[in-house]
């Protein structure tokens, strides 16, 4: 049977347990207190059994397990969500069937709020969380409870579709912090723990090794939102199920070396192998998100591939390993003198092995940084510097000289997008005259998907008259997150109508 990859956000309401037990300090001084408790206790005499050989070297295994878990787990927090009615799909207007203009109806219905619950674990004592994108995405709200069953509101920070990862802030101060460890030490066979608030159970810790690193199982491609996918997962036999998404994953140190993401499982239950976002990614990807609220993606300029054995033979390779530069290089690339046909090697010294190596590395870098490259060409290695520029989301295609009021992020805080009317939307809509904007498209996640459906014709947004899609490009760029939208407009039917929402945070 072919594994199925899941995402791991729990859609029920969990039972909060809490973490209790040992410092790692402690720990590591004395691993087994209640057993040298015991042995000087009035059991004493009674403790005559011979050691069983290994004994020891299995009971220092298990106060190593008892310090990670007990240092790591009063950082971990269970997250609950609450999402707005959704809409679905509906009945198309009888006029409307079989024109070009159908799609615009689909979607006008509404369903109830929908709950889902993950983990995450707490990054600053002043309250930052991280957790994975898809535990939030749509939240219209978000509560965290702490290890000690506080129930704090969260506000969304900010999302990064590509690599699943999303910040939350709750006011508190204080709070215990997660110390983060070192992604890049981790070794096949390493020991690693699972923590978080998997199946209505509460604060749960698992053990298992990291069973291989640099996984790219495919997920991320599925992802909404997603204009740049980046999987480069530790894998983990450590037992993760559906509300573990977000939860940390940590060495023996109890350090975070990962944020639980995925599994791949025929059920959508553990069935042998979870999937980690690496932490030194993680922690890059969230700083963005806490300065800047969205992530200034640093960009090489080439598509590349994986190298096969075939490339080995034409490209002169040791190895069928590196990224093939498959398309004629652009900006700081191209600048650089790759050309297509090199094959990336390695990073600043850093071997590359595959393209998620190679796009990771980079991905740890900020726009504007220079990066040293060792490439192949034919046989002949190479080094050259390239300097990294930022990367541009792609928006959609621009007509009839008035782009589409698509405004970059600011459609992803609002969900909609909107067109200016051309003669066949006229026509479609009984519309008097040819202009002004029309909604085409509405996220069915997103905070204005219970009252906004796509052929709504803006007339004002937030006060100001709106007569081009500039002029309404230019209203949704000025929305700040968690802000209150207010839309004037008419419906399909000509009926005018007010529309008033928060934006996402």
């Amino acid at each position: 049977m072919n594994a199925i990859v899941r995402k791991l956000t729990l859609p029920t309401t969990l039972v909060v347990g809490l973490g209790a037990g040992l410092t790692l300090a402690d720990a590591a001084q004395n691993p087994l207190p209640d057993l040298q408790a015991q042995s000087d206790g009035p059991l004493a005499e009674a403790s005559t059994a011979p050691v069983v050989r290994g004994a020891a070297s299995a009971d220092a295994l298990s106060g190593a397990f008892r310090a990670a878990s007990s240092a790591a787990l009063p950082a971990v927090v269970f997250i609950q969500v609450e999402s707005q009615a959704r809409q679905v799909s509906a009945q198309v207007p009888p006029e409307m069937r079989g024109t070009p203009f159908e799609e615009l109806f689909r979607g006008p219905q509404r369903s109830g709020p929908s709950q889902s619950s993950g983990s995450g674990f707490i990054v600053s004592a002043d309250g930052y969380v991280i957790t994975n994108n898809h535990v939030v995405a749509g939240a219209s709200r978000v509560k965290v409870v702490m290890s000690d069953r506080r129930e704090l509101d969260a506000r969304v920070v900010g999302r990064d579709a590509n690599t699943d990862i999303a910040v939350l802030k709750v006011e508190a101060k204080n709070l215990p912090v997660a110390r983060l460890g070192n992604s890049d030490a981790l070794a096949t066979g390493d020991w690693v723990l699972a923590l978080g608030y998997p199946l209505q159970l509460g604060q749960t810790t698992t053990a298992g090794i990291v069973s291989a690193k640099g996984r790219s199982i495919g997920i991320m491609g599925r992802s909404t939102g997603a204009t740049a996918p980046l999987e480069h997962f530790i894998q983990t036999d450590a037992a993760i199920n559906p509300g573990n998404s977000g939860g940390p994953l940590v060495d023996l140190q109890g350090r975070v070396v990962g944020v639980n993401s995925a599994i791949a499982s025929p059920t959508g239950y553990y069935s042998g192998y979870g999937f980690a976002v690496p932490i030194d990614l993680a922690k890059r990807i969230a700083d963005d998100l806490i300065r800047y609220g969205v992530v200034h993606r640093p960009m090489l300029g080439v598509e590349i591939r994986d190298a096969a054995a075939a490339d080995a033979e034409v490209f002169g390779l040791r190895a069928p390993e590196g990224a093939v530069i498959s398309s004629e290089p652009k900006a700081g690339a191209r600048d650089a003198g790759l050309r297509l046909g090199d094959v990336i090697v390695a990073v600043d010294g850093t071997p590359v092995r595959n393209t998620g190596d190679l796009m990771e590395t980079v991905m740890r870098k900020q726009p504007g940084d220079e990066v040293a490259l060792e490439i192949v060409r034919y046989g002949r290695r190479q080094q050259a510097k390239v300097k990294l520029t930022t990367f541009d989301t792609p928006r959609a295609a621009r007509a009839g000289g008035d782009a589409p009021a698509e405004a970059g992020s600011a459609v992803e805080r609002l969900g909609f997008q909107a067109t200016p009317v051309t003669p066949d939307i006229a026509r479609q809509l009984r519309m008097d005259a040819v202009q002004g904007v029309v909604v085409t498209a509405v996220d069915p996640s997103g905070p204005a998907a219970a009252q906004l459906m796509p052929g709504f014709r803006v007339e004002r947004f937030n006060g100001r008259d709106i007569r081009t899609a500039a002029d309404l490009r230019s209203a949704m760029e000025g929305v700040r997150p968690g802000a209150i939208v207010s839309m004037v407009g008419r419906r399909p039917d000509g009926a005018q109508t007010i529309v008033n929402f928060r934006a996402r945070s």
